[in-house]
């Protein structure tokens, strides 16, 4: 069973310690939040990553993961005390107030700026070309597990804007010029590209995943 997220994120947690075993690490979160009604084999995203519970108490849990996962994601780069996003996995009945959230990570994109727009904050990452293909003009991403909107995407060049209470209730709040966010584009991306994919090369050459492609296609 594949298990999503909303991108709504529950809390924000605190990178405590990781554990190294033969072939896996552990990472130990405090946490509040997400600890309700949590059981061992459980899922919960961090960072966006969707983890697995393998030990908890009254304020942290424990989750395995995979040196390939370290590389892969920014888990790699956490340190004592860094701020991390938490999301349980959804359960039936849940409201879903972002977009459907695997917890499995892209890439990462390094932050090239963040700006102050009136009341918001605009970031601006550097993306690289197999992820920027999947991303469409006012659709949705999901930052360090965050649910998103694209503001712009263009050579690379990935804009969103958050409002205050993203900004404040999520540890994209920490970051600076350089920091490197997990990315994780929108299925509904993933599931047009591959029908592109299915086109003949010239039809391909002819058809842009753009805003206006998926309406006339039914998407949006």
């Amino acid at each position: 069973m594949n298990l999503l997220f909303t991108g709504i994120i529950q809390e924000k947690g605190q990178f405590l310690r990781k554990f190294k075993g033969s072939s896996k690490y552990q990472l130990e979160i405090k946490a509040e939040k997400v600890l309700n009604e949590v059981k061992k084999g459980d899922s919960i995203a961090v960072n966006g990553v969707c983890l697995t519970v393998v030990d908890f108490g009254s304020d942290y849990f424990r989750a395995d993961v995979m040196p390939e996962t370290l590389k892969a994601t920014n888990l790699g780069d956490l340190e004592r005390g860094s701020i991390v996003n938490l999301e349980q996995s959804l359960r039936p009945g849940d409201f879903i107030g972002g977009h459907f959230v695997t917890g499995h990570v892209d890439s990462t994109a390094p932050v090239r700026s963040i700006k102050s727009e009136n009341n918001a904050k605009i970031i601006e990452l550097e993306v690289d070309q197999e992820t920027e293909k999947f991303i469409v003009h006012k659709g949705s991403v999901a930052l360090n597990g965050v649910s998103l909107t694209v503001m712009g995407i263009t050579d690379g060049i990935l804009k969103i804007s958050l409002i205050p209470e993203s900004w404040a209730e999520t540890n994209l709040s920490e970051l600076a010029a350089g920091d490197l966010v997990n990315i994780e584009t929108d299925m509904l991306g993933k599931y047009v590209y591959k029908m592109l994919g299915n086109k003949t090369s010239q039809a391909r050459a002819e058809t842009e995943m753009s805003k206006d492609f998926l309406a006339e296609n039914g998407f949006v």
